[in-house]
């Protein structure tokens, strides 16, 4: 499969992360993947973040004549310009978070800019490292006509031992980036089944 991908143009990643915290988790996912896509094991993939902090709550007093205000039209663009997304999606209340759903909503506006792209869903915290909130998030995605990867999933309770982290929120941990690795390479050979 490593020489079919690698002969295969390069795909765009657009990667968001749920929580706006400095040293959140799902950040360190995200910037491990960015990592991992650097690396000789996966060739024709470039991730990039997309913070979505400086979205303003959505509200529709603020589409004037079919534009958006310009934060979000810039960040349409960049969700539109992308061949698939990688959502790192902390569970909040057994959902997804207040920004990430913001974000969701802002894009899926006419025109539905995230529609029938790939995507993965990455996360990590406590008790099921996320796992209803990627549940809820599959549902959202029904709607937005995104196409998740099915396998593998990629749930990490990030406070069990031994350190999955450091103290500034890098992964350390070499097992669970094995495993990302596995969820980027799923998710490009998506990318690429969907593109032909």
């Amino acid at each position: 499969m490593a020489a079919i991908i690698s002969s295969n143009p390069v795909i765009k990643v657009a990667a968001l992360c749920g929580s706006l915290r400095k040293g959140s988790f799902n950040l360190g996912l995200i910037n491990s993947a960015i990592e991992l896509s650097k690396g000789s094991s996966i060739s024709g993939m470039e991730i990039e973040y997309i913070d979505i902090s400086p979205l303003p709550m959505l509200n529709t007093d603020l589409e004037v004549n079919g534009t958006f205000p310009p934060v979000v039209e810039a960040f349409r663009q960049k969700i539109h310009e992308a061949d698939c997304y990688i959502f790192a999606s902390p569970e909040y209340n057994y959902s997804v978070s207040a920004p990430l759903k913001n974000a969701l909503d802002w894009a899926s506006r006419p025109p539905n800019v995230w529609a029938d792209k790939a995507a993965a869903i990455i996360s990590a915290g406590g008790g099921f490292g996320g796992g209803r909130g990627q549940f809820h998030l599959r549902h959202i995605g029904v709607f937005l006509d995104i196409h998740f990867i099915n396998k593998p999933e990629f749930f990490l309770n990030a406070f069990l031992p031994p350190a999955k982290f450091d103290s500034d929120g890098n992964l350390i941990d070499p097992e669970v980036k094995a495993k990302l690795e596995k969820v980027l390479l799923s998710l490009q050979a998506l990318t690429l089944r969907l593109k032909k």
